[in-house]
């Protein structure tokens, strides 16, 4: 008799993917993590670093560094590394043309050691990259999956229960479209401990004061550059959202979680990668959650959507 450990394989181990790695090892969700960067020495020195701190965790686990040669067992691989943002920039859709040769030459180093697993795409801009990786891997579109608009989900149930002293697990709202400027809220099916958001709002004058669903979005969307701002990047929140993916697949959860994938004619929209509610298990994203939006909502996805698809023409296919 024989089993299979289950093993992720991060790219970049960088700030990014090193806090993903180090949450992978603290919610035990797999028997070996493999870092690979350019920076050899800085891959060995954050997976030996690791490597002690499993002393103290509940369960033996295995990091390394190591090289492609690792992808072709691993059950998930993470593209974390992606071009640096452009000084005073405030738009991930400007990292694309840097990012792109060096997202090309990851995947192409990953699939040619056989990799047959499933993708899980950090890189930013994350919908337009989670695209490419699947035009460039060849693999089906249900095995590529972008982190998305998972942190901004978080980010917008939090400043939700803070306003109502909740735990923010008791919200449920979703954040769609793309992980960016043009990303809108589906409103109409947020609830509140089941209560419909609206309601809440209403019921709960006092505390909701003056703010608004607007000045909410507006709060989700500049989050990520208040913590970039003020500490030069964003680690901890992403880190935990690519874990809550990866947890999902390995341990076949079936959680529904807005990831970018890639559409089959759900809300209107065909072959591109765009956030919406999924149900993700072993096999990557299993079905994609079709929520009834209102008619201004399905109009603010389409219209992220055609923002996405402008720039696919850029792409090195």
């Amino acid at each position: 008799m024989s089993f299979k450990d289950s093993k992720v394989v991060i790219v970049g181990a960088g700030n990014v993917g090193a806090t993903t790695a180090y949450s992978i090892l603290n919610q035990a969700i797999c028997e070996e993590v493999v870092l690979i960067d350019v920076n050899k020495d800085k891959a060995i020195a954050e997976a030996l670093d690791m490597q002690h701190s499993i002393y103290f965790m509940n369960r033996n686990m295995s990091i390394k560094a190591g090289d492609y040669s690792d992808c072709r067992d691993a059950d998930v691989v993470v593209i974390t590394a992606s071009a640096p943002m452009p000084k005073d920039s405030h738009n991930r859709l400007e990292m694309l043309a840097p990012s792109m040769r060096i997202v090309k030459s990851i995947v192409d180093s990953v699939m040619s050691n056989g990799f047959d697993g499933v993708f899980v795409v950090i890189s930013n801009p994350v919908d337009i990259m989670s695209y490419y990786i699947w035009k460039l891997s060849r693999l089906p579109k249900n095995r590529i999956i972008g982190t998305g608009t998972t942190l901004d989900t978080a980010r917008l149930c939090c400043e939700l229960s803070k306003m109502y002293n909740l735990d923010a697990k008791s919200v449920e709202a979703f954040v769609m479209a793309e992980h960016g400027d043009s990303e809108m809220v589906s409103w109409a099916s947020a609830t509140i401990g089941g209560k419909n958001l609206s309601d809440v709002f209403a019921d709960n004058a006092d505390r909701t004061k003056d703010i608004t669903k607007d000045e909410l979005l507006k709060r989700t969307k500049e989050a990520g550059w208040e913590i970039f701002n003020r500490k030069g990047n964003t680690c901890y929140g992403i880190a935990s959202s690519a874990t809550a993916i990866i947890k999902s697949i390995l341990f076949n959860e079936n959680r529904i979680l807005p990831v970018s994938v890639g559409l089959n004619g759900e809300y209107g929209l065909n072959n591109m990668f765009l956030s919406v509610p999924t149900i993700i298990n072993k096999n990557g994203a299993k079905e994609i959650v079709e929520i009834k939006l209102a008619d201004e909502e399905r109009a603010l996805l389409q219209k992220s959507a055609e923002v996405v698809q402008g720039f696919y023409k850029e792409l090195q296919i």
